[in-house]
């Protein structure tokens, strides 16, 4: 039976799930056909998973060919609902979420007087500013108010079409007149409207300097070391002190950096699909785990946000799905006398991992301790990393993702909601000091936003969305122990 706690928590995770699917209804019902189908599409990534975790929840196991079956016959019904989507035309819900915007905004006179900068105080010379003021018309964007912005200048007024046409239009204008003398962005005021802000190329971002190169030097240096250190502490000794060990802990450590790598390729690989550069990866070492992943900075503009998703995601995604595949591969090696020998409760520390591991190990997990392959170890760590790295705040990527599908306003939220979940737990728990970590590192380094993409008003199409919510829920699954009692019913430790 369940206790009271762990009927709550399952109250409210039903709840949960039965308020995203009514609010995702909600949200695609506006768009008609197109918008259902896309709606089905994050329903069919997502449910797989759930239905998985609900078994589990009762007791009933599937078998490994049955997760695959379950996992391979989603994807089937995304790829054909996708199809669907694209045949009855995927980019009709863009042009109709565009419509909606401009039907909605204030419409001012059609002759109404741009205001002009004082020309002592305009950041722009006055010269530029009025061929600047040039590329404006009724037909793409009507500029009504002229205010200085930083070392530039920000154009009020109205929208007069489809966000990618217009910017596309306003910014080749731009090009053909100063070059890359300045660049232009198409973001939200404050109020929700759509502005134009021109700002000096000067205020791109700028390349690493030699003190930010040789601290990612550094910072790769003590990684190697922090993961080499964190293998053997897995295996149940400690490698500063029996040096000669070395070889017993390299495999761990090396899959560790393959991971590390794969991630940073993903990122890599999208970022020259949009033109955009990156800067050296800053890795960031840990005692516990050896690493908690890398920071990467765009070295220049993003394009749109659907860039920004592309880039952010591809890492995760990339390193993810290698380490969910080391994962599955190691609990199916896992015999007796073939591997390391761990406590069982080291599947408590993950509701996924717990799962799985229990999917495929089944009685093996009764017992005080357990043999396992050291894929499992390495598959579990590659999840962890790839997970703090999706918590929703700041530059981190599941900050970018968030910001990419939900805009600022919702990054700055989930930012501040991250942090608060993260300092209760490493308040309240003291024995993982990962939380209280990982937390502090958000708060003094991360918790900025990613600055604006180039176009701000364009959204991800509603594949994106679904892709941004199932890696979320995966980080959740992945970052939440298992309690207790919901252990004992596992028949986990």
């Amino acid at each position: 039976m369940f206790s009271n706690s762990e009927a709550i928590a399952t109250l409210a995770l039903i709840t949960f799930a039965f308020g995203f699917l009514v609010w995702g209804y909600s949200r695609a019902k506006p768009y008609g056909k197109l918008g259902i189908l896309a709606w089905l599409q994050s329903v069919v990534l997502i449910t797989p998973w759930l239905v998985f975790f609900g078994l589990v929840a009762l007791g009933l196991y599937l078998n490994f060919i049955a997760i695959i079956l379950l996992l391979v016959g989603s994807s089937a019904i995304y790829i054909y609902l996708g199809n669907r989507l694209r045949a009855e035309g995927q980019d009709e819900i863009l042009r109709q979420r565009a419509t909606q915007r401009l039907n909605t905004e204030s419409i001012e006179a059609e002759n109404a007087p741009a205001l002009n900068l004082d020309p002592e105080t305009a950041p722009i010379p006055l010269e530029d500013l009025q061929k600047i003021k040039g590329i404006f018309g009724i037909d793409t964007f009507f500029a009504t108010e002229t205010i200085a912005y930083q070392d530039g200048a920000i154009f009020r007024g109205n929208l007069r079409g489809d966000p990618d046409v217009v910017y596309e239009r306003l910014a080749a204008k731009l090009k053909d007149w100063c070059d890359q003398k300045y660049r232009l962005f198409l973001v939200e005021s404050p109020e929700g409207k759509p502005i134009v802000i021109v700002l000096p190329s000067t205020n791109d971002p700028q390349p690493l300097s030699l003190a930010q190169k040789n601290l990612a030097i550094v910072l790769t240096i003590a990684t190697l070391a922090t993961t080499l250190e964190a293998a053997s502490l897995l295996q149940g000794f400690d490698l500063f002190s029996n040096l000669g060990r070395y070889g017993e802990v390299l495999p761990l450590a090396i899959g560790v950096w393959v991971i590390l790598a794969v991630h940073e390729l993903g990122h890599w690989l999208y970022a020259q699909r949009y033109g955009i550069k990156l800067s050296f990866p800053f890795l960031l070492p840990s005692w516990q785990i050896g690493t908690f992943g890398s920071l990467t900075r765009f070295a220049s503009l993003v394009p749109h946000r659907a860039a920004l998703f592309d880039v952010a995601i591809a890492g995760p995604a990339f390193g993810g799905l290698i380490s969910i595949i080391l994962l599955l591969f190691g609990l199916v090696l896992s015999q007796p006398g073939h591997g390391f020998a761990i406590p069982t409760s080291f599947f408590q520390g993950s509701i996924l991992v717990g799962a799985l591991a229990k999917t495929i190990l089944r009685d093996a997990l009764q017992g005080a301790v357990v043999e396992i392959h050291p894929l499992t170890i390495l598959g579990w760590l590659g999840l962890v990393i790839t997970a703090l790295n999706l918590m929703p705040a700041g530059q981190l990527d599941g900050g970018r993702i968030v910001q990419a599908i939900y805009g600022r306003k919702t990054a700055r939220r989930t930012t501040l909601a991250t942090l608060i979940v993260l300092g209760i737990v490493g308040i309240f728990n003291f024995s993982n000091p990962i939380p209280l970590y990982w937390g502090m590192f958000i708060l003094f380094l991360q918790r900025d936003l990613e600055r604006p993409s180039l176009n701000e008003l364009s959204e991800p199409d509603d594949a994106r969305a679904a892709f941004g919510l199932l890696a979320l829920f995966l980080m959740l699954a992945t970052l939440i122990p298992l309690s207790p009692g919901l252990a004992e019913r596992f028949g986990i430790g």
